[in-house]
């Protein structure tokens, strides 16, 4: 499990700025319309969202670098949790609506400190097409635990909804 949080970690930290700092197209609108978030001091973590599907938690802290002015990192939210879904590097991924990726949620955080900057997270959902199983001899859709069993051993798990998000930092950076 540890692995597994180590690597979500890392595939947001190599989401570079360049994929969100582009301004959101104007036909372009989120599933989720919100407010800018409250602003925030350099180094108090904050949570951006919970994704329960992947069992990950979006955190954020403002570090006052010039080089580095935001860090986001995905926490997974429990050891027990069962993800149905993967969280994945939004510039890896190509997560974008021309690739078949749906703009769930723009969260904009200003910092408290510089008034002129703040941060911009675009998360991007892409959903499975999962197909029923087909219909048996009385006409229903039913999963035998024994078919079950065998096309997880055979790897055939079937696609699962993926989430990526992508990081940025708009406007200028105080002195």
């Amino acid at each position: 499990m540890p692995r597994l949080h180590l690597l979500a970690a890392s595939l947001l930290a190599l989401a570079t700025s360049a994929h969100a700092a582009r301004p959101t197209p104007p036909d372009l609108k989120p599933e989720i319309e919100r407010k800018p978030a409250a602003a925030q001091q350099v180094g108090a973590a904050h949570t951006l969202r919970v994704i329960p599907e992947a069992c990950v938690r979006l955190e954020g802290r403002f570090t006052g670098l010039p080089a580095t002015p935001y860090t986001l990192a995905a926490v997974r939210t429990g050891e027990r949790c069962q993800a149905r879904a993967r969280m994945v590097d939004a510039v890896g991924a190509k997560a974008s609506a021309t690739t078949g990726w749906v703009l769930n949620d723009e969260i904009r955080v200003p910092s408290a400190a510089c008034s002129t900057q703040q941060a911009v997270i675009r998360i991007w959902r892409k959903d499975a097409n999962a197909v029923p199983p087909k219909l048996d001899a009385q006409g229903r859709s039913r999963i035998y635990l024994k078919d079950g069993l065998d096309s997880a051993r055979q790897g055939d798990l079937g696609a699962i909804p993926i989430y990526a998000a992508a990081m940025a930092t708009q406007g200028n950076a105080c002195k």
